[in-house]
């Protein structure tokens, strides 16, 4: 007995030593690894990245911006049985463990000395969080360690829902999509609220390995991973064995989110909000920031302002016949296969590539690009089709002259022909188009090009280029803002200026005749050169450049005489928003691609209506007292100047170089714009509620032929674009100031009549014309003659 006695207590005594020796060992690792842990305590005020969106003016999604696809949930609005997918997926005991979880480790053990192919995760999710927020990837016993002491101290720290938050929006689920609200939408084009079971379990087995379940190239382990998940979720009682045998006979209906059309339409447009938030905001903010932008973009407008200017660059380049195939290709194996292979702009639908097989005289046997399948990979099967004669009509040769077997091209079917399609290829002119609403600047639609695919240069607010003769309503804005009237008269004669360096510059009308005395109208409806270059030098250009300036076509025009004739170089949308402040009344506007930009909380942090509204806060609404708006916009030009010089420009369009636009039926005004060689061809107007305008022109500049004019190609570009987007809208004269007064007179002399020819004037108090010459107005006419001018030029603008 006592021999017994004596070995019990060397026993317990040596198994004091052992635990207490296995105490210290244990505490001294804590304290070795706990040392230099990373402050968890960050995670109290984490924000993960988040994705940028942009909306258009009717909410729909106009782009999104991110180095990792996120939007953030917080916790309690994530649907429950998301979590309970999640947690059966990853963790069984999350809810009852500390941080680590000894019975999924001893789980884990056994599955794996099972040989089992379902193995079960050791790590916890408060390790997930724990490695994916404070550690790195790194295999090793080191990092199991820290990672075990720091889940055990964030459970202490943060309650459960905290931590399912933060895991749910920080896992990575494949495809780029970061957390389950950017996971739903990109697989399912679904909120996390609308996600099935058979979805939220495809979902939940993702962690584990998104590339081994990718819905298309593994499609039997995807579904075999989701039918794991729902059994797990049947068997940890979160889901009834009925409804889990239903969602596990569900095909997996993976639905990637497709961009809208909005967003294909958009390209320019919605690359300039991106530059101007990257500006505004910097890279970090604008790609991990989460900011909510609600753009100024109308949808349907943008639609119309796309098909406008594309089919004027059309226009214009199939009017100088086919250039040629994209490229040549061999189509000796699987033409399918190598066509797949050339790049296509995914921007011009429904034109699509094609490659020649056969061609005689009058037709080409085509091969259709084979179109992508949801996963990616080319579809195999082949598309064939026809272009006859009467899908090529800007051939001006036989087909066999010009195509070869193997020439790739680009076709469009042909409407009520099915299997025939008309031959297409993309303008070599390019060019812009903006539409604005004239009173806040609010921009509803830009096209910078014919396709964004093919160029992100955008010609609306990078390409500065001369607007020849669409600057003139600014010289004689400021004519009629210094005592000139709509009917004074100015000369139309030949006039030479010597130039500073001793040249001659002797400028011309583009059409040559009809010279001698004309209204100030006449000159702005007829585009005559001769009569604005007088004016300007009568005037004066230092007043001219300021008037420039305050309108923003210029910051610091040159006063050159050329200038006046719109010989500088300045942007589409600065003269959109130059021609909507002749529009609004003379009142200075910033044009905006933003309407508000809000932070990842909500709250805005930019408005571009800085309008104050009284009365807007009161408690109640009173009947006598409703709010008001306040405009505190700068007066850059007198109403009443702003009024004559829009009616001027009705007339351009009634009688002048804009009459191919009278067709649109409303009231309009507008000026065209041609330089020297017909390099630029401008059409810029309004109507009075939206300012449009045009511009065509190659990226480097070349003449676009003799025969060129902005009356021929641009001004149909504004009337195309007009029916459209005022098809449904009341035609609504232009509103007359107080103090306008407006008289009969007659068109080609100014004064008073009322017989044949007269048309009616705007004239300010105190000027309105007399029975004949010499009265009323000052006449502004001036003989031939030389003329000094300090400065250089270009001539022939007109």
């Amino acid at each position: 007995m006592r021999f017994i006695a004596r070995f019990l207590g060397f026993l317990f005594a040596t198994g004091a030593i052992v635990f207490v020796g296995g105490a210290l060992a244990v505490g001294g690792l804590i304290y070795i690894y706990s040392k230099d842990l990373p402050d968890y305590t960050q995670l109290k005020n984490y924000e993960p990245p988040v994705m940028t969106r942009v909306h258009a003016g009717d909410g729909s999604i106009l782009a999104e911006y991110s180095h990792e696809r996120r939007l953030f949930l917080p916790s309690n609005a994530i649907p429950n049985q998301v979590k309970q997918a999640f947690i059966s997926a990853e963790d069984k005991n999350f809810y009852s463990h500390h941080g680590i979880d000894p019975e999924g480790m001893a789980r884990a053990a056994m599955v794996l000395i099972q040989g089992s192919k379902h193995m079960q995760g050791a790590s916890t999710i408060t390790q997930q969080v724990a490695k994916n927020f404070l550690l790195t990837n790194e295999r090793s016993f080191d990092r199991k360690i820290k990672e075990a002491l720091l889940s055990m101290r964030i459970e202490q720290t943060y309650s459960k829902e905290r931590i399912l938050e933060l895991y749910l929006n920080e896992i990575y689920l494949g495809l780029g999509n970061y957390g389950i609200a950017a996971a739903a939408l990109n697989y399912f084009d679904k909120s996390v609220h609308e996600l099935t079971l058979a979805e939220t379990a495809y979902l939940a087995g993702l962690p584990k390995g998104p590339n081994n379940y990718n819905p298309w190239r593994n499609r039997e382990a995807a579904i075999a991973r989701r039918n794991y998940v729902i059994e797990r979720m049947v068997e940890n009682g979160y889901v009834s064995r009925a409804d889990g045998d239903a969602a596990k006979a569900e095909p997996l209906n993976v639905n990637p989110r497709a961009l809208s059309p909005n967003s294909i339409a958009a390209g320019y447009f919605a690359e300039e909000v991106r530059r101007e938030l990257n500006d505004r905001y910097g890279d970090k903010k604008l790609y991990e920031g989460g900011l909510s932008v609600r753009a100024t973009l109308d949808p349907k407008m943008q639609m119309m302002a796309r098909k406008a200017l594309a089919d004027g660059l059309i226009r214009f380049d199939e009017a100088h016949g086919f250039r040629g195939p994209v490229k040549q290709i061999d189509i000796g194996s699987d033409w399918g296969q190598a066509l797949a292979q050339v790049p296509a702009l995914g921007d011009v639908a429904p034109w699509r590539l094609a490659v020649v097989l056969d061609v005689n005289d009058m037709s080409a046997r085509i091969g259709l690009q084979p179109p992508r399948e949801k996963s990616g990979e080319t579809s195999r099967v082949r598309e064939t089709g026809t272009i006859t004669a009467d899908g090529a009509r800007f051939l001006r040769k036989r087909f066999r002259q010009a195509f070869a077997p193997g020439d790739v091209i680009y076709v469009e079917p042909l409407e009520g022909k099915p299997g025939q399609y008309r031959l297409r290829q993309i303008p070599e002119i390019s060019g812009a188009l903006v539409a604005m609403d004239p009173y806040t600047g609010r921009v509803f639609a830009m096209a910078g090009g014919f396709s964004f695919d093919q160029s992100s240069f955008n010609r609306a607010t990078q390409a500065l280029r001369q607007p020849g003769s669409s600057f003139k309503p600014f010289v004689y804005s400021a004519a009629l803002d210094n005592g000139y009237t709509p009917s004074s008269i100015i000369l139309d004669e030949p006039i030479e200026i010597v130039q500073s360096n001793g040249e001659v510059w002797r400028p011309e009308n583009f059409e040559s005749g009809n010279y001698g005395p004309h209204t100030l109208r006449y000159g702005i409806e007829h585009s005559k050169n001769l009569m604005t270059v007088r004016l300007a030098r009568d005037v004066g250009m230092p007043l001219i450049a300021e008037y420039a300036r305050r309108f923003g076509v210029y910051d610091d025009m040159a006063t050159y005489l050329p200038m006046a004739l719109g010989a500088g170089e300045t942007t589409l949308m600065r003269m959109v928003t130059a021609y909507s402040m002749l529009a609004n009344g003379g009142k200075r506007i910033k044009p905006t691609l933003i309407d508000r930009i809000q932070d990842r909380w909500g709250h805005t942090i930019y408005r571009h209506d800085e309008r104050q509204c009284l009365g807007c806060e009161a408690p109640k609404f009173e009947a006598d007292s409703e709010p008001k708006l306040v405009d505190n916009a700068e007066q850059v030009l007198d109403p009443l100047t702003a009024y004559q010089i829009t009616s001027i420009m009705e007339g351009v369009i009634q009688r002048g170089t804009g009459v191919s636009i009278r067709e649109v039926g409303k009231h309009l005004a507008g000026k065209t714009g041609t330089t020297n060689d017909a390099k630029d061809l401008w059409f810029v107007g309004f109507s009075p509620d939206l300012a449009v305008g045009v511009y065509l022109g190659y990226d480097k500049p070349r003449s676009m032929g003799d025969s060129a004019q902005a009356a021929l190609y641009a001004a149909p570009i504004f009337r195309d674009f007009m029916k459209m987007a005022l098809a449904n809208k009341p035609d609504t004269p232009f509103r007359v100031p107080p103090g306008i007064k407006l008289i009969s007179v007659d068109a080609k002399s100014g004064m008073r009549s009322t017989g044949a020819g007269s048309i009616m004037e705007a004239f300010k108090p105190g000027t309105s014309p007399s029975d004949s010459y010499g009265g009323g107005a000052p006449a502004a006419a001036h003989g031939p003659g030389t003329d000094q001018q300090i400065g250089s030029g270009t001539g022939g603008l007109y």
